[in-house]
């Protein structure tokens, strides 16, 4: 079975709901190996859901549905507030990446009461401001951005990651509608540890399987590199033994 589009490989699959600190709840999905413990944890965060982003944003609900069984990998998929997705609609209203701190924290709350290890952002667009300005409160390994736009997430709040221990990997289309490479390059240069990779051909919205896949390649490269390479098929006898 060839794995592209929206195919979800086996895993388990969990409704859950998150409790901010200022008394919201937000709606979720959590998936995990199908057999395994998982090495690590993905806590994704989803584009602006005022452009029409939510937690099923076809990159972060393909790696829910490829990762947990490729990578060993779990993927924590949340609306923020005011957001509504098939799963839901999260309580509260959109509040442009202000009070979304207490939407990042009640992640990493779940996180750590379920004792899911290894704790990495994946931010994607908007997600990549959230992750950018809060992400450095939070106990996690380092931070993958998507199509980071920098229209929240100030010079100041960038140059704090510089020296920080936890990795930063920037994933930059080369046709992106906000930050390209060359402008991307002068942006980070103040986090000179930051993983700046430009993809060539690549678009804001990562349109199209070859560019899924390089997407969660470089994801999987950084938080889990013994999975690769990931494989274009599913043979479930042979995952099964």
């Amino acid at each position: 079975m060839e794995i592209r589009g929206p195919i979800e490989l086996p895993a388990r699959r969990e409704d859950i709901e998150l409790e901010t600190l200022d008394g919201l709840t937000l709606v979720g999905e959590l998936a995990l190996p199908e057999t395994r413990d998982p090495v690590a944890t993905l806590v994704t965060l989803h584009p602006l859901p005022t452009a029409g982003g939510f937690m099923d944003s076809h990159i972060l609900r393909k790696a829910a549905g490829r990762l947990p069984a490729l990578a060993d990998l779990a993927v924590l998929r949340f609306n923020t507030r005011g957001t509504t997705s098939p799963r839901g609609t999260s309580e509260g209203t959109f509040d442009g990446g202000r009070a979304e701190a207490f939407d990042v924290a009640a992640a990493m709350d779940f996180v750590h009461e379920r004792g899911l290890p290894r704790p990495w952002f994946v931010g994607w667009s908007f997600g990549t401001e959230l992750a950018l300005k809060y992400g450095r409160d939070h106990g996690v390994e380092g931070a993958v951005l998507l199509s980071p736009p920098l229209h929240r997430a100030t010079d100041e709040e960038v140059a704090a990651w510089a020296g920080d221990e936890r990795r930063l990997i920037v994933l930059v289309p080369e046709f992106d509608d906000y930050l390209r490479p060359d402008a991307a390059i002068q942006r980070f240069a103040s986090v000179p540890e930051a993983v700046l990779i430009p993809v060539e051909g690549g678009k804001h919205l990562w349109v199209g399987e070859n560019q899924t896949r390089r997407v969660l390649t470089e994801i999987v490269a950084a938080v889990n590199p013994d999975a690769l390479p990931l494989p274009l098929e599913w043979h479930p006898r042979a995952a099964d033994a």
